[in-house]
């Protein structure tokens, strides 16, 4: 599954400089934790990544997609009221509220890429449900911003109310600049604040304060729920589990021991963690609060001398519970984190607060806070402060740590339990696969009729069958024809294409395994591909072997990687509108950061040993045919023959071994090396997975891992 462009993605979006942890665990030389070079700052806004409403995307110099409301003309010739925008600006003028414009985003309160139901807010008020993007209505217009990933998607689940922003495309403006231009001077915008991150919003309020239109906090209510009511789904609330320590490999005192050091070596006393992913990695824990994602709802803060989970307890079952109590952490309701946040201010905590992950509501309240503590002070003289330590170097009384979470690297460079799982989850799902290929091209050849949503849902039977099988890791792209040009197209029964053997077919699927999460993408024709099919695909093929095959210097970012995955499109003019690549979860989200590979240079987080990412070029052709191929690598030490400058070179172990279609690939483009990368990746598919297989399934893997000749 491609990278994402968007801010949903909160850690693709930091500009961290990093050096080696102090904090090695056991035997394996893997940090934990990952020591900052920039200094904490004091009062002071952490660098920021890109803006939260510059969604970028690669495009060509001219545009010449039609905008969507003229697309629409046909369809809509007479604009129909949208009720639930009605409602919405119903809204804006009742007491307590007084606004001209509110802004929907698609997260949730952690900053979330997938979420709950019940939190997607911007799908119910839009119709457009793809996974990123940001709906603004205002008293007389609606519009909505998304990428080049989803730009068809919106154009066919946006009604005529609704116009659609195609952000990255020339003259499309940034959502903040278009209110600034739709508002009279004195306009008042609204948000929820718990869905913003704080940079976020300050980045929103200072481009529309220059306009003079000024920011409201909505925090006691948000508008769309309010006009949702009763037909809102309820909160999740399966139980969460205990991630077997034999996957996790690092035990909770331990990691816990090992933040705690880092808050300690900057200055700070106390740190909030609210990326999901981060607390269930951090607790050893797991979750279904949200689809594909084995995350439970829930904030975190460690002390240096406690720790408190913030969650609803009907989800804590008495394994779950003993296993917090073991490692030192207490509950506390989920709804009670900002008085917690208070208590910390009144108490003097000198707190750590990642503010491009944490929401504003919560920092907007610390910092409240620790301006409260500060008068009172003033007008008292100075008080003792009994639980957190003064030194020369600190100032006296609460304070705000903006920093990036240290929590998001260590969990980025699995050990060497977390690759044990990654690799034989990876291995079971290629058997799942191999299973799946070889009936749906049994059910080909005998001209049966099926629909995307059909080979998603036997693809789901055959990986449910799988030890160890929790879930998918994302909705299934399966595309046929023009419909795998929708870059993150989700088939519906009532609507999705019958699979047309003679047009190009798109698989972008993965699973969570309870020792590991999947990602892979395979393009395959049923009958005789074209000319032009085959070219692309063997170009996007050989950018896949140029970035499979890259040595590269430590710390180099991922997107000095980039153009290796891009230059043979390049050379025909030819581009992919998404990134190259992108972190994956170890038994957890299938994006995570803050690695990626991707031609936005505002992420130079180096790629380390240890840091898994997804190698997966591709190429679309708007209304005809869309390819990828997608594995999974793992950073790892190359050991070259020189070492100039005394440093570390890198490169890539693959962790997805699964066929490629030799059919599509026009050998006369394929270097002698590249079709030598080629057969041994599919040795090596043959030599591990087919242990694994048996019959019909074992024999369509041996027949798609046959070695290739040049005529």
């Amino acid at each position: 599954m491609h990278t994402l462009p968007s801010h949903a993605m909160r850690p693709l979006c930091l500009n961290p400089s990093l050096c080696s942890s102090r904090f090695p665990f056991f035997s394996f030389s893997i940090p934990i934790f990952h020591k900052f070079k920039n200094n904490p700052t004091i009062y002071k806004k952490s660098q920021k990544g890109p803006p939260f409403f510059s969604i970028r995307c690669c495009g060509s110099g001219s545009v010449t997609a039609k905008p969507s409301w003229e697309l629409r003309r046909n369809r809509a010739a007479v604009q129909e009221p949208d009720e639930k925008v009605v409602a919405l600006r119903q809204l804006f003028t009742k007491p307590g509220i007084g606004i001209d414009a509110y802004i929907i985003p698609s997260q949730d309160a952690h900053q979330s890429e997938f979420i709950a139901e019940c939190y997607m807010r911007r799908a119910y008020i839009s119709g457009f449900t793809g996974s990123a993007g940001t709906a603004i209505v205002t008293k007389d217009k609606a519009a909505l911003w998304t990428d080049g990933r989803y730009f068809l998607q919106a154009e066919k689940q946006l009604n005529s109310s609704w116009k659609l922003m195609r952000a990255g495309n020339f003259g499309v403006p940034q959502a903040s600049e278009w209110l600034t231009d739709v508002l009279a001077p004195g306009g008042r915008v609204g948000i929820d604040p718990f869905l913003f991150s704080y940079d976020a919003a300050e980045e929103l309020k200072e481009v529309i304060y220059k306009k003079n239109l000024e920011l409201v906090y909505l925090y006691d209510l948000n508008l769309v729920d309010e006009i949702w009511k009763e037909s809102r789904p309820k909160p999740p609330n399966k139980p969460i589990r205990v991630h077997d320590l034999k996957y996790a490999g690092i035990d909770v005192v331990s990691k816990l021991s090992s933040l705690r050091a880092e808050l300690v070596a900057a200055g700070s006393s106390a740190i909030v963690i609210s990326m999901l992913d981060e607390v269930a990695w951090l607790l050893n824990l797991r979750g279904s609060d949200v689809p594909h994602s084995p995350v439970m709802y829930a904030y975190l803060i460690v002390e240096i001398d406690a720790a408190k989970l913030f969650v609803d307890d009907s989800k804590v079952t008495s394994e779950v519970m003993y296993h917090l109590k073991k490692a030192g952490v207490e509950l506390r309701p989920y709804d009670s984190i900002l008085s917690e946040i208070r208590r910390l201010a009144v108490e003097g905590a000198h707190l750590w607060l990642d503010t491009s992950s944490v929401n504003a509501a919560i920092v907007e309240t610390y910092k409240a806070a620790c301006d409260k503590y500060l008068m009172n002070r003033g007008s008292r003289g100075k008080t003792k402060n009994k639980q957190y330590f003064e030194s020369d170097s600190l100032p006296v009384g609460p304070s705000g740590v903006y920093m990036q979470s240290p929590v998001s690297l260590a969990k980025a460079l699995k050990n060497p339990s977390e690759l044990e799982g990654m690799q034989n989850s990876h291995l079971r799902d290629a058997a799942a696969l191999a299973q799946f290929w070889c009936w749906l091209e049994e059910e080909i050849h005998k001209n049966m009729k099926l629909t995307e949503v059909d080979l998603a849902d036997k693809l789901l039977e055959f990986r449910s069958k799988q030890d160890g099988f929790l879930d998918t890791s994302f909705d299934t792209i399966s595309g046929s024809g023009a419909n795998g040009a929708i870059i993150h197209y989700t088939p519906e029964a009532e609507s999705c294409s019958v699979v047309d053997p003679n047009k190009l077919f798109l698989l972008d699927s993965g699973a969570q395994y309870v020792d590991g999460t999947t990602d892979i993408t395979r393009t395959v024709h049923f009958g005789e591909p074209t000319a032009r099919e085959k070219e692309c695909f063997t170009r996007v093929l050989k950018g896949h072997i140029a970035l499979d095959e890259a040595v590269f210097p430590e710390n180099t970012p991922g997107f000095v990687l980039d153009a290796f995955a891009r230059s043979a499109l390049w050379k025909i003019g030819l581009d992919y509108r998404h990134g190259t690549g992108h972190g994956v979860g170890a038994a957890l989200n299938v994006h995570e950061g803050p690695q990626s590979i991707s031609f936005r240079y505002g992420n130079v987080t180096p790629l380390q040993k240890g840091m898994i990412v997804s190698n997966e070029p591709g190429y679309y052709e708007d209304h005809a045919f869309g390819i990828r191929i997608e594995n999974l690598l793992c950073v790892q030490e190359i050991n070259t023959p020189n070492r100039y400058g005394g440093i570390e070179y890198l490169g890539f172990e693959k962790l997805t071994f699964f066929p490629i279609q030799t059919k599509l690939v026009d050998l006369s483009l394929l270097s002698i090396e590249e079709m030598e990368w080629l057969n041994n990746y599919h040795s090596q598919v043959w030599e591990k997975v087919s242990p694994l297989l048996e019959g019909s399934a074992r024999q369509w893997l041996w027949k798609n891992t046959r070695p290739i000749t040049k005529q």
